[in-house]
């Protein structure tokens, strides 16, 4: 039996909140946070519900 993705619960307080709110992203900022937090806390590819959120804080190159 595979494990539970430890941010599920927060991925989907997301989706219902956004269905909710006709997909107002403004309306569900703290679901967003939680969500946010919750992968900062399982970095390292331990949540598949994180991928998407993982993306936002890698480096950019930048150029000197």
């Amino acid at each position: 039996m595979s494990q539970k993705d430890p941010c599920q619960k927060q991925a989907c307080a997301i989706q219902k909140c956004l269905q909710a709110n006709k997909y107002i992203e403004s309306r569900c900022e703290d679901v967003i946070r939680a969500m946010r937090k919750c992968c900062e806390v399982h970095t390292g590819g331990n949540s598949v519900c994180c991928s998407g959120f993982a993306k936002e804080h890698e480096p950019k190159d930048t150029k000197t």
